[in-house]
């Protein structure tokens, strides 16, 4: 779907984007807003630099006041763009459904996180998510499949590789 910087950039909704930004993206894939609320919990691991969450945490009036706080202390008001923190504040290190956990109780770090569980219709799924891992586990694994079958490359104008960081020589 993204096989390099340009195409990511280019394809990937944004850190500030909506709920109607979010589900456009996806459907333009053949994806599902179910896939969206499944393929965002990939957010359970990895980080995010403070200027892409700065506008969320001091600027959104639906963020938990603590989780508010706590990011507050790693990304000042200015400056510090390159500070970062969890996506998953609730479990960072783990595969798990903590992502969703703390979408329920406002602590999503960026605003397209927040977008999932926001009075929307994605609301029901955050929820099961958030209670029920091995749902979340199942749909997680039926939405990579779809995402990892759109456009694939094939025969000569694709490869396996050896080592995903370069091209086989």
């Amino acid at each position: 779907m993204f096989p390099n910087a340009t195409g990511a950039a280019t394809d990937l909704p944004g850190p500030g984007s909506d709920l109607d930004r979010l589900m456009a993206g996806f459907a333009a894939k053949g994806l599902t807003s179910h896939d969206l609320a499944a393929l965002s919990g990939a957010h359970m691991v990895g980080m995010a630099r403070c200027l892409s969450f700065r506008m969320r945490v001091y600027c959104d009036d639906d963020v938990s006041p603590v989780f508010a706080s706590q990011m507050r202390q790693a990304c000042p008001s200015s400056g510090g763009d390159a500070a970062i923190a969890p996506l998953n504040s609730v479990t960072p290190t783990e595969f798990d459904n903590g992502y969703y956990r703390g979408l329920v109780a406002g602590a999503g770090l960026l605003h397209s996180d927040h977008e999932l569980f926001n009075n929307e219709p994605l609301d029901t799924l955050v929820r099961l998510y958030s209670a029920n891992g091995a749902a979340f586990a199942s749909d997680f694994a039926a939405s990579m499949v779809r995402l990892g079958n759109i456009s694939p490359l094939t025969g000569a104008a694709g490869e396996v590789r050896l080592n995903c960081r370069k091209v086989n020589s």
